[in-house]
């Protein structure tokens, strides 16, 4: 049963469709591929205004949607909703004001990440939210998920950078959010609460100077402890590097497998330390992180000489995820946050429920900030493998808060993690959360079923996450 003919025609009169049935399959899920719902019709509007007459027709009508960028996201937080639409904003890719001497850019959501800073480089400036995925994935996707990447901790979040938006509300009503507003901060409220209070349609974004000098230091370690303990002495120094990553022996592993990252070999631990600012300072610091690696027992400390070799570091790090396909054929991605000091303490549980499950654990993560993106790996053609996957993905999560952490960093919720919350929230925050929710969408039509728990989706099993040979050498270059 899908949309009324005379439902399909108001759509379409109000903006482009795609309704035919192979073509809407394209939108049926996220990079989470694990739950697939296919929508009864995308609509691609091509400005605000066909964004407000599509929103329009769904609120008069009932109809539920859901905001879509890149579908880049890892959580379920762009999976349609059955007889509901997806409303692309892939259409909207303009850059519409750049204004340096106040370091803002003004773009349309569908933009993607990585050309912002293009837009600006010239003029010796950047964006500084950095996903992994930044090639692609768009701004409006990184408002909705509140995005971070290797860089946050030191510039923060896509919240620390957002300075206004226009937004449609779920009854197709254009309001104006910024950080000038008086009262209540919504347009803190909007940032992260991924697609559930409306869609944003311009976004005032705030860059920064390209800073005068830039360090990256890779550093190798027998065991994740040592790399841990690094990174609390970094910090503990007084040393706020730009990023601080890490990855064990099973992501280097795929990483020399898929790109050749020419990482020191025979290493449990790698570390890539990042460090800017001005020249005397990265300098100074540089020279600490280099002797604090080496006292917690660093076996190999190279430094990058120039911008290419800068590069190369981080084509490992920034492969990780999709390289994962070179050694298992499914992987389940999950993100939590544990506090810097507790980094040996929950990587030892992950190893020791990996232990209990039967399955593999590769861990990736920023670690300067805690946020742990341990991917489990299995083989879901072999019966069973799927259930253990994510059996074990929340005993992660469950570790993570139990540490004093969160059950997410930058992926989001989605529908991928709803069922988690009760980990981190009380029924009465939740209610609260859901009151929120009830004055921006008091319908409940904007992108149901993500965020809170609900039966239906608390009783699934995600299937399997594949990366088809061929696509690897194109999506090791996103992830």
């Amino acid at each position: 049963m899908g949309l009324a003919p005379e439902l399909v025609e108001a759509f379409a009169e109000a903006a482009d469709v795609i309704r035919e049935p192979e073509q809407l399959r394209t939108y049926e899920c996220d990079g989470l591929t694990g739950r697939r719902v296919v929508p009864a019709l995308v609509a691609l509007p091509a400005d605000a205004s066909e964004v407000q007459a599509v929103v329009r027709i769904c609120n008069d009508a009932s109809v539920p949607f859901v905001a879509r960028g890149a579908g880049t996201g890892l959580s379920g937080g762009a999976l349609p909703v059955a007889e509901g639409i997806v409303i692309s904003l892939a259409r909207m890719n303009r850059v519409l004001a750049i204004d340096v001497d106040a370091g803002q850019v003004v773009v349309e959501p569908g933009v993607t990440n990585l050309d912002v800073t293009r837009a600006v480089a010239a003029a010796g400036f950047y964006y500084a939210p950095d996903p992994s995925s930044q090639q692609v994935c768009t701004i409006g996707g990184n408002v909705a998920e509140n995005s971070g990447g290797a860089h946050c901790l030191k510039y923060g979040f896509t919240v620390n950078h957002v300075l206004a938006a226009d937004i449609v509300l779920p009854d197709g009503e254009l309001v104006e959010l910024s950080v000038w507003d008086e009262g209540p901060d919504l347009l803190g409220a909007f940032v992260g609460s991924e697609g559930t209070l409306g869609i944003a349609t311009k976004l005032t974004l705030r860059v920064l100077r390209a800073p005068e000098s830039v360090r990256t230091l890779l550093a190798g370690f027998a065991h994740t402890d040592g790399a841990g303990a690094a990174v609390s002495g970094t910090i503990g120094a007084g040393v706020l590097p730009a990023a601080i990553e890490m990855m064990d022996a099973i992501t280097i592993e795929a990483a020399e497998a898929a790109v050749g990252a020419d990482y020191p070999p025979g290493c449990g631990a790698v570390l890539i330390v990042e460090l800017d600012g001005p020249l005397a300072q990265v300098e100074h610091d540089l020279a600490l992180v280099e002797q604090i690696c080496a006292t917690h027992g660093a076996v190999e400390i190279r430094i990058a000489s120039d911008p290419a070799d800068r590069a190369a570091v981080w084509r490992g790090r920034k492969a990780a995820f999709a390289a994962m396909g070179r050694v298992s054929p499914d992987y389940y991605v999950q993100d939590g946050v544990v506090p810097r000091t507790k980094l040996p303490e929950v990587l030892r549980r992950i190893d020791a429920l990996s232990s209990e499950h039967g399955l593999r654990v590769g861990n990736v993560f920023h670690a300067g900030d805690g946020n742990l993106h341990p991917l489990v790996l299995y083989d879901g053609r072999i019966e069973g493998q799927a259930e253990r996957a994510e059996s074990l993905a929340n005993e992660i999560l469950t570790a993570c808060v139990d540490a004093g952490g969160s059950i997410t960093g930058e992926h989001g919720v989605g529908s991928d993690k709803a069922c988690a919350m009760p980990l981190m929230f009380s029924e009465a925050d939740l209610d609260v959360m859901q009151r929120l929710r009830s004055a921006f969408d008091p319908r409940g039509l904007a992108n149901p079923g993500k965020l809170f728990p609900t039966p239906r989706l608390c009783g699934e099993v995600p299937g399997p996450y594949r990366v088809h040979p061929l696509e690897l050498a194109g999506r090791a270059e996103r992830f």
